[in-house]
């Protein structure tokens, strides 16, 4: 019984299961994949399995059965291998007069059908069911002792969790190289993409796997698959990041292209062993999704102008300093892209290159073969740049090249891992650099956080106090340098989410930054030679007009484009 994909479609907007509107999307979709509608529904989350089945049923003429109906015990009929029936998802419940009645997950499958009768020489009476309880009933009755598995007990054809020495390359790959299997970890990186989630954590545990997305920087749980499917998802994973699957002691990295959804989508892949298995991280870097405009990032008009003066100087180091996931690099992206032009030759060394930029030389480091980024850094200035990028100062020798290169005639960027800007100065004199090369060449620090936008199709007014304002004054203010934000929450109106379908109900849409741009003035230059504490120069700073972190998150509470608590997330010391 072959499939009328259009009969179906019909029937599923009768029934009012989709939209004419979510049928127009998916046929969109299914002319680039070219799969079956219904797949696509299920797979996109268009529509549940338990709203599908019975119009599935309905349409096919085929009975639906539950979990509770299928046989927990196995039924003997020669000729069936237990392979082929994992592989088609189908369960034999009963043979009588020489016709055979099985469940099936997708009844309108002619080969699989084809493949029963001439296989038992049988006429097939075919039911439908849900794929996961096929799953778990042939587990219950073939999971011990199998016809046809071939080694491993456990049968090629059924994905399962194996131990380490149980585990071979061939086992794994064919694991990873079946059609469920490859479904999920598509469906995974889709709903990613779509959920607009920056990473993809799959992480397993004794008795679970765990999977996250996160989500304008927030982990969020999502819908896992068993346990037993750990080694298949993770091999898949390698495989499409060309990394090697027999590796299972060692971290790997990386990185996987796809097209989807009509965009190009680059994955950074990280796996980690770990007591239960291996942890896979999957970064997602969307190329159409980068902000490359500075306007767009949440920048104040005062901070963007000081910031605009200092990207065009001839020659200095400006750094950007925050924790991993703060939009760092975002930054400078969108500072080189500013400054770039035909008669500026701009070089960037990065780990990894993230995005690429037109016009612009970015080298990757690799460290296993001594490109690190010291030595590009001093091959990039034999290169005559006028503007270089440095993706990290992680070490002694980078600052101290980067250092000299800005002291000689180039515009350098880098980053620092320090919780504020003045903190970055303390980094590098501890790192061992000289104290009048830092005062000479820096120009400026600037120290960022991302905060979440509050969702605009559910934003509302806050009712009532969220906190004790004393409090709230204390650590708006940073409890150092006196009240200077006029933290007056009895006149000031504050705005939250609400929760909808468009935030997936987390009442938040979206990133801002929030910024505190140390310029390295004359004051400041004399507090580095004096080897003056963080703290110190942090305060000298304010004294001259720098607004803090805590400040501006103050200003965007004020403007009503994030929550008091979410500043307090981000900046809490």
């Amino acid at each position: 019984m072959e499939l009328q994909i259009k009969s179906l479609e019909d029937l599923l907007v009768e029934r009012g299961r989709v939209s004419t509107e979510d049928l127009r999307k998916i046929r969109k979709l299914q002319a680039e994949r070219g799969e079956r509608i219904e797949r696509l529904l299920l797979d996109l989350g268009f529509i549940s399995e338990d709203d599908l089945l019975p119009v599935f049923s309905e349409y096919l003429g085929v009975p639906l059965v539950s979990r509770k109906e299928l046989p927990s015990t196995a039924v003997s009929i020669p000729g069936l291998n237990v392979k082929f029936l994992r592989h088609a998802r189908v369960l034999p419940m009963s043979l009588t007069d020489g016709v055979l009645t099985a469940a099936m997950a997708d009844p309108g499958d002619r080969d699989s059908r084809q493949g029963l009768e001439v296989a038992t020489g049988c006429r097939l009476k075919p039911l439908l069911a849900k794929e996961k309880d096929i799953v778990e009933a042939l587990e219950e009755c073939y999971g011990e002792n199998s016809e046809g598995q071939g080694e491993g007990g456990g049968g090629d054809g059924l994905v399962e969790y194996l131990s380490e020495d149980e585990e071979d390359v061939d086992h794994l790959r064919d694991l990873a190289s079946e059609a469920p299997v490859i479904r999920f970890v598509n469906v995974l990186i889709n709903r990613a993409v779509e959920s607009r989630a920056s990473d993809i954590h799959i992480e397993p545990f004794e008795n679970e796997l765990k999977v996250r997305y996160r989500i304008d920087g927030v982990l969020h749980d999502v819908d896992a698959p068993q346990r037993r499917l750990q080694a298949a998802i993770v091999s898949r994973i390698k495989i499409m990041a060309k990394l090697n699957i027999a590796e299972r002691r060692l971290p790997q990295d990386g990185r996987i292209k796809l097209r989807m959804m009509g965009k190009e989508i680059d994955l950074r892949v990280s796996t980690l062993p770990t007591l239960y298995g291996e942890s896979v991280v999957l970064r997602i870097l969307d190329r159409g999704s980068i902000v490359l405009d500075l306007t767009k990032l949440g920048f104040p008009k005062d901070t963007q102008s000081l910031w605009d003066q200092l990207i065009v100087k001839p020659y200095g180091m400006i750094l950007v300093t925050g924790p991993t996931g703060s939009g760092k690099t975002t930054t400078l992206y969108g500072s080189l892209n500013n400054i770039n032009s035909p008669d500026k030759k701009i070089i960037t060394i990065e780990d990894p290159v993230e995005y690429q930029l037109n016009g612009v030389n970015q080298i990757h480091v690799k460290p296993q073969i001594g490109l690190t980024f010291a030595s590009g850094l001093r091959s990039i200035v034999r290169q005559d740049p006028d503007v270089i990028m440095v993706g990290e100062i992680r070490d002694a020798e980078t600052a101290e090249i980067a250092i000299q290169a800005a002291l000689t005639g180039h515009l350098v960027f880098s980053t620092l891992h320090t919780n504020d800007a003045a903190g970055a100065v303390s980094r590098l004199l501890e790192m061992g650099v000289e104290d009048y090369l830092l005062a000479s060449s820096l120009l400026g620090v600037l120290a960022q956080r991302l905060v979440r936008r509050i969702c605009p199709e559910c934003r509302r007014p806050v009712e009532g106090m969220l906190a004790d304002q004393a409090e709230l004054r204390s650590f708006m203010s940073d409890g150092k340098n006196g009240d200077r934000t006029s933290l007056d929450l009895a006149n000031q109106p504050l705005f939250e989410g609400a929760g909808c379908e468009t935030c997936s109900h987390t009442g938040f849409r979206g990133r801002a930054g929030i910024y505190e741009l140390l310029m390295v003035d004359d004051a400041v230059r004399r507090a580095i030679l004096d080897h003056a504490s963080a703290d110190a120069i942090r305060a000298k700073a304010i004294d001259l007009g720098m607004r803090t972190l805590r400040e501006d998150g103050w200003r965007t509470v004020r403007e009503g484009t994030t929550t008091l608590s979410e500043i307090i997330r981000v900046t809490r010391d």
